[in-house]
């Protein structure tokens, strides 16, 4: 006899939205696997681009952002395409939610709340530049993913990320400048990630900001990923930040980097609610998991 579970999933219209990668930028090697298990546990599934004006939103129960990895280049029209389509279905996570984690001005928003980030200095369009003298530092837009327009800086170094500033005020975005965080070197950057409210896994991967690496260059985005289990301090930051999000109760997925600030205790570097990669051929044990509560969001 068929299951609720399995009668239930089959009224269930899942898109998963993703977007069309050119030769050299990455493709998510968690998309295929994820829609046949959904296919598998009797729910209709279907990969679309974001940006595809053919697609009916409308026609499904929910859509899953999962891999709009070009959104950063095109933020104005992806947060414009994610509020229409909150407006026709469900969408996870919602537009307002998309809205908020766009802009890496959240980070202020989590340590005005209590939660333990990298400190953050905003440089907009036209404000003085005062970079770290005595210190590595980190230049990077408040609107970007895959480390885009990311550098590490030494002290001496000042005129170049004057330069980095200058090009990145010029496409009036504004920077981000943070002081290196040299444990990163040693233990890494963990990425703790969620799904329906629980952690599902965890993972490490090394330093993606290398000396020396200019900020237009392409970065490897997960340089040495492997597994982690994540230590009660970190899993507990990660929770504060979680609770910390405008409307928490809304998050079907999220992602939490977490590095070791220089008194030893783990911060939070950022929090990726929009297309986080899952890292599902990492953890493969965690597919039925996430399966399980796309469909219950569908649901």
């Amino acid at each position: 006899m068929e299951s609720t579970v399995a009668r239930s999933a089959a009224r269930a219209r899942i898109a998963l939205a993703t977007y069309a990668p050119s030769e050299d930028s990455p493709r998510d090697r968690d998309l295929p696997v994820l829609a046949a298990a959904l296919e598998e546990a009797g729910a209709g599934a279907a990969v679309a681009r974001w940006d595809d004006p053919d697609v009916d939103w409308a026609g499904f129960d929910l859509v899953v952002i999962r891999s709009t990895w070009d959104y950063s280049w095109r933020l104005a029209e992806f947060v414009a395409w994610a509020e229409r389509c909150g407006r026709v279905t469900r969408l996870a996570n919602p537009a307002g939610l998309v809205r908020w984690n766009a802009d890496k001005r959240y980070v202020g928003d989590l340590a005005r709340a209590g939660v333990p980030v990298v400190p953050t200095r905003y440089v907009a369009p036209g404000d003085p530049v005062d970079f770290p003298e005595d210190r590595e530092f980190v230049v990077k837009p408040t609107a970007g993913a895959g480390a885009r327009y990311a550098a590490r800086y030494a002290p001496e170094e000042r005129e170049t990320a004057v330069r980095h500033l200058a090009r990145m005020h010029a496409e009036g975005l504004t920077a981000m400048v943070q002081p290196y965080v040299k444990n990163i070197d040693a233990g890494g950057e963990r990425a703790l990630q969620f799904f329906g409210g629980r952690l599902l896994h965890a993972s490490r991967k090394g330093a993606v900001l290398e000396p020396g690496t200019a900020y237009d260059e392409n970065k490897v985005a997960h340089p040495r990923l492997e597994p982690w289990k994540p230590t009660p301090a970190e899993l507990s930051v990660a929770e504060r930040a979680l609770a910390a999000v405008p409307d928490a109760g809304e998050v079907l997925y999220a992602r939490v980097d977490l590095v070791d600030g220089d008194d030893g205790e783990p911060c939070v570097m950022e929090l990726e609610l929009i297309e986080p990669n899952l890292f599902l051929w990492l953890h493969p044990e965690s597919v039925p998991a996430v399966t399980e509560a796309i469909i219950a969001a569908a649901l």
